[in-house]
C-alpha cells in the first residue's frame, strides 16, 4: 500500500509546496512511483509542474465529488515516475460545497483508498487548517510540517500539533507526526538559529537534521514550471532537498524494520 505524507502548515509562504514538490522529484529519481495531490486551491503544485491550464483540467475536486474515479484524476508528468493529480478551479468553492455533506471530512480517504500502485502519494494541503486541511489528514498515514525560521513559528506549530492530535483521536487512529523540516534558514542570522534550537528543544528527534537554506535558485524554479532539483540541481537549496529525502527515507526504513 501506499505510504501517504500530508505537507501541512496553515500558514503560507513556509515553502510547503515547494518541499512538496522537491522530495516527490528526489523520491521519484530513485525509482520510487510518486503521485502528488495538489489539494490547495492556488494549485502551485500544479503550475509548479507545468501545468498551467486550470480551466479544463480533471483533478482532486472531481475526484472528491466523485465526478470521476481516481486514476483519471491524475496524470503523468515530465519527471519519470512522477504523477500529479492537479487542483482545478473548482477546488476553490470546495470548503463551502462539502459542508452539508455526510462524512464530508472522510471524503479523500475514499479517493485515497482506491489509488493503487504508488510507492508514495504526497498531499499539498492549502494553508489553513478547514476542512480541505482536515480530509487531507484523515487520509494520511503522516504529517510532514514545513516551518520557516522566523518569531512566530512555534506559535502556529503547537495549532498544528494540536489538530493533529485531535485528528488522531477522533478520526484517523494511525496518524502520526513524521516529522518537521525547517525552511528559509539563514545561517547568517540569530534568529534563524534560535529558532532551531527552540524547536528542536520542543520536538526533539521528530526535527529534522537537514535545514533548507534561503536560495534563490529554489525561489526562481517555480516560475518555470520545475521542482528546483531540476531545475538546478546543485544548488543549494536542491542538495539540502535531496539530503532531506535520504533521511526521510533512512527513517522509513529504520520504521519498517
Amino acid at each position: 500500500m501506499s505510504k501517504v505524507i500530508a505537507v501541512v502548515n496553515q500558514k503560507g509562504g513556509v515553502g510547503k509546496t515547494t518541499t512538496t514538490l522537491n522530495l516527490a522529484t528526489a523520491f521519484s529519481t530513485i525509482g520510487k512511483k510518486i503521485l502528488v495531490i495538489d489539494f490547495d486551491p492556488q494549485g502551485n503544485a500544479t503550475t509548479g509542474l507545468g501545468v498551467s491550464e486550470k480551466r479544463k483540467l480533471i483533478g482532486s475536486y472531481e475526484a472528491l465529488i466523485g465526478e470521476v474515479s481516481p486514476e483519471y484524476a491524475y496524470q503523468k508528468t515530465p519527471i519519470p515516475n512522477l504523477y500529479l493529480m492537479p487542483a482545478s478551479l473548482h477546488l476553490s468553492g470546495a470548503e463551502i460545497e462539502l459542508v452539508g455533506l455526510k462524512d464530508r471530512e472522510k471524503l479523500l480517504s475514499t479517493v485515497v483508498k482506491r489509488i493503487e500502485s504508488f510507492d508514495f502519494i504526497f498531499i499539498d494541503c492549502p494553508p489553513s487548517l478547514g476542512l480541505l486541511t482536515l480530509n487531507a489528514l484523515v487520509a494520511a498515514d503522516q504529517v510532514l510540517i514545513p516551518l520557516q525560521c522566523e518569531f512566530y513559528a512555534l506559535e502556529g506549530l503547537s495549532q498544528i500539533l494540536y489538530t493533529i492530535n485531535q485528528v488522531r483521536k477522533h478520526l484517523n487512529s494511525r496518524l502520526t507526526l513524521q516529522g518537521v523540516v525547517l525552511t528559509m534558514f539563514d545561517n547568517r542570522s540569530s534568529l534563524s538559529t534560535q529558532v532551531a534550537n527552540d524547536v528542536r528543544h520542543h520536538l526533539k528527534d521528530k526535527v529534522y537534521e537537514t535545514k533548507i537554506p534561503r536560495n534563490v535558485r529554489v525561489a526562481e524554479a517555480p516560475s518555470f514550471g520545475k521542482p528546483a532539483v531540476v531545475y538546478d540541481l546543485k544548488c543549494l537549496g536542491s542538495q539540502a532537498y535531496l539530503e532531506l529525502a535520504r533521511e526521510i527515507l533512512a527513517q522509513e526504513g529504520k520504521l519498517a524494520a
